[in-house]
């Protein structure tokens, strides 16, 4: 068990951004939209002052005072995702038979692929925003999260399976992550 001393660390909110608590869960407003996160199963403390949140780990135990860097970061994402945006983009590729990608409500549409006559769906996670442009599907949202889970359910909607995956380079693959619009 460590000897080291409870300490609380805080995270400075900039100008023009929000941040309350509703229970738990923490939401950061800002120009571009709304995030929202769940510290339900951690164990920290989180208290909104003025503009600084602060996190105080449950006890002195190692354990509990390595989480709070984790929240950290899961803070500074929803502070950078409110002010700047995350952009994900991913390259359709195809060798012989033409994909289509489309939209439709929540979900992404990949027609064609590899000949097949059913399209394959791909979920669009939380508020993202979805855009097709040319060979290219542009994934657009404030949380990091639903933006990466987004762009990774497309890649994986378009895994081929029971074959040479060097040889059946068909699919779509993610190849710039980006903060901002």
């Amino acid at each position: 068990m460590s000897t080291s001393a409870v300490e609380e660390t805080t995270v400075q909110v900039p100008a023009g951004v929000t941040a309350r608590l509703e229970d738990r869960s923490l939401v950061v407003k800002g120009k571009l939209g709304e995030n929202r996160k769940d510290f339900q199963k951690i164990n920290v403390n989180i208290a909104v002052q003025g503009d600084k949140v602060v996190f105080t780990p449950f006890s002195r135990k190692k354990k509990d005072n390595v989480v709070i860097n984790t929240v950290l970061s899961v803070v500074g994402n929803m502070i950078t995702g409110v002010t700047k945006g995350y952009t994900y983009r991913v390259k359709v590729v195809y060798a012989h038979f033409p994909i289509s990608v489309k939209t439709k409500g929540d979900e992404i549409l990949v027609e064609n692929f590899v000949g097949e006559r059913s399209p394959r769906i791909a979920k669009i996670v939380g508020a993202c925003k979805v855009t097709v442009e040319g060979d290219d599907v542009v994934v657009k949202g404030v949380s990091l999260e639903d933006v990466g889970q987004t762009a990774a359910n497309l890649e994986l909607a378009t895994k081929i399976k029971r074959k040479d995956q060097r040889i059946f380079l068909d699919g779509l693959y993610i190849f710039e992550k980006t903060e901002g619009w």
